[in-house]
């Protein structure tokens, strides 16, 4: 079981580098799927969260590929936030139904995110839809106002409202809440997607880091587990976030998209099969997870490859 964390641990290495997050919006639904209590695989989440991203943190900043205005706003709102959902879960833990809503809400937000996501990738970016959301944001003139890279100025209380809402979600789903956070600041904020990214990873160290410190004073983190997925993807986050640089923009969007679909079928397989007893739908959603991670890690690592081929021809000659 250890050596399957740390091989899943550098695929998952692979995957946060390269979209901009602590990766344990596939870790959090596979402790699950694994048969891990709800506060422990939430907790052991937030634990990964803390150590990839700060590992990704420091290659996205070599690279300029950082917010720091901006990440700082979102900490503040952020670490209220996930005061109140880690009350939320222990509170669910109490009255039984903590793995019920914690998944049912897990397949919820994946499903929404990730269909959007994958319209706007089949678009190429160009859904009016999207850009009327961040004119809406922008058009908020409530001061203070902050200056964003790519030219968008938004107030700092709409930053800190996002904030504290992700942050109650990522303490209640042990997310560092970078599947969130990637698509507010890009389709909400405006900022491109290379900064988006990094400063996705920069924020979510620092929340990961305070809701990991909150689960542990109840021994709802396993060490092991973590320690195993944080040995693997060490090496993966370094060759996911060199990988950002080679892969274009609208095929970030589109593997982005079927990472969060195939995590919202996997966490409402393994629910059905639960209430259900139907055993092969576990086995399904236990595929769906390992088989996900696999596919689209393996597909980044062959696409940048490939594109590090093209550019050594065009210099050779």
């Amino acid at each position: 079981m250890i050596g399957l964390f740390v091989g899943f641990g550098l695929l998952i290495g692979i995957l946060f580098g390269f979209f901009g997050m602590g990766g344990s919006f596939l870790v959090t639904p596979a402790l699950l799927v694994v048969g891990y209590p709800a506060p422990v695989a939430v907790g052991s989440g937030l634990a990964f969260v803390f150590g990839t991203s700060v590992i990704g943190a420091l290659r996205h900043l070599d690279h300029g590929q950082v917010s720091y205005t901006l990440a700082a706003v979102m900490i503040l709102g952020m670490t209220f936030g996930i005061e109140v959902g880690t009350r939320v879960v222990f509170l669910l833990a109490d009255l039984g139904s903590a793995d019920a809503v914690i998944s049912v809400v897990y397949v919820g937000l994946l499903g929404a995110v990730g269909l959007s996501v994958l319209r706007d990738a089949r678009t190429d970016g160009t859904d009016a839809r999207t850009g009327r959301v961040a004119t809406k944001v922008h058009a908020i003139k409530l001061p203070p106002m902050v200056s964003l890279p790519g030219g968008a100025t938004v107030s700092v209380w709409v930053i800190l409202v996002v904030g504290s809402a992700i942050g109650i979600l990522s303490g209640c789903l042990g997310v560092g809440g970078g599947f969130l956070l990637l698509p507010v600041m890009v389709y909400g904020f405006g900022v491109p997607i290379a900064i988006a990214a990094g400063t996705s990873i920069l924020q979510i160290s620092v929340s990961g880091a305070f809701g990991a410190f909150v689960y542990a004073q109840s021994n709802a983190v396993n060490i092991p587990v973590v320690a195993a997925l944080l040995g693997g993807s060490a090496l993966g986050a370094r060759i996911g976030v060199s990988a950002t640089r080679l892969v274009n923009e609208t095929d970030i969007k589109g593997y982005f998209a079927v990472m969060l679909l195939s995590g919202g079928v996997a966490t409402a397989s393994k629910q059905v099969s639960i209430v259900y007893g139907v055993e092969m739908l576990e086995t399904v959603s236990t595929v769906l997870i390992f088989g996900t991670v696999v596919l689209v890690s393996g597909t980044i690592v062959r696409t940048s490859i490939a594109a590090l081929s093209e550019i050594e021809s065009v210099d050779r000659y």
